[in-house]
């Protein structure tokens, strides 16, 4: 029998299927890449930041954000031991530091934060993380029971992120019921934090009375209108000298004395508890 050359033998039927499947692939991946691309860049540089942490010096240093002149950092135990002064050398203006979380956690940091901050000349506030499934009652007392805001300091905060509820009108109802109550006890309008997603979700229309601190990153800038808006946070992946590791960077929208008009006033300073 005559042998048949290797080729005149026909291409294998599945052979063009599976071009077609590669490149399908290619475009696949390309497309959610675009889509994706910033989420995957972000996992990619918070991965190294972590392992390359035993190496960082605390004189790391991050741009500040062009276009603002008043800029801020929040922090919590997280961040260890920070040496204020050299913070506050570093063109930081402003902190807003984590005092409580739901109804029983005081932050191990916080007085040891608030006294040294305010000391190196940083404005400050303190931030409640709120636990949706806890009684905001419970929880603005803690707040009001750790934290010792006097005339000259920042408004309070409280920080609504935490997806875990069953409930919208329960999570908004505990909400309302600590913003309420926290104003009455300092005599000030408590400032409300959360990220873009959640507060359009969840939040937007109900608190509009608050003034708003949103969380919102790589963007070049919110995409609330500017109205909406107090204070942007728009990283939390950045190095500050006096900090060993990340932190958060925030902005001002609007000039250093605009800010200072925020502050508790004398008059308005209240000295009970929330009840």
């Amino acid at each position: 029998m005559k042998r048949r050359s290797a080729a005149s033998v026909p291409p294998a039927p599945w052979r063009p299927l599976l071009r077609w499947v590669a490149l399908l692939l290619v475009v696949a991946t390309l497309a959610l890449y675009s889509q994706y691309r910033r989420q995957l860049h972000r996992h990619v540089r918070r991965t190294w930041a972590s392992l390359v942490s035993s190496r960082l010096t605390g004189r790391e240093k991050s741009p500040l954000l062009a276009g603002y002149t008043v800029h801020g950092i929040d922090v919590s135990s997280y961040q260890g031991r920070i040496d204020w002064a050299e913070v506050s050398r570093n063109h930081v203006k402003f902190a807003f530091i984590k005092a409580s979380e739901g109804v029983t956690l005081r932050d191990s940091r916080f007085q040891r934060n608030w006294n040294a901050a305010r000391k190196a000349g940083v404005y400050c506030g303190a931030y409640h993380y709120f636990q949706p499934t806890y009684d905001g009652a419970r929880q603005a007392n803690l707040f009001t029971r750790t934290v010792p805001l006097a005339p000259g300091d920042l408004p309070p905060v409280l920080d609504v992120e935490h997806t875990e509820f069953h409930d919208v009108a329960v999570m908004r109802r505990n909400v309302a019921v600590w913003l309420r109550l926290v104003e009455r006890h300092y005599g000030v309008r408590p400032i409300l934090y959360s990220n873009y997603s959640f507060y359009k979700r969840y939040l937007a229309g109900h608190f509009d009375k608050y003034p708003l601190w949103l969380a919102h990153y790589e963007v070049e800038q919110p995409r609330l209108p500017r109205d909406k808006w107090i204070i942007w946070q728009h990283s939390d992946e950045s190095y500050i000298p006096g900090i060993r590791g990340t932190v958060d960077f925030n902005v001002f929208q609007g000039s250093f004395q605009s800010l200072l008009s925020l502050r508790i006033p004398e008059k308005e300073a209240a000295t009970g508890t929330a009840k």
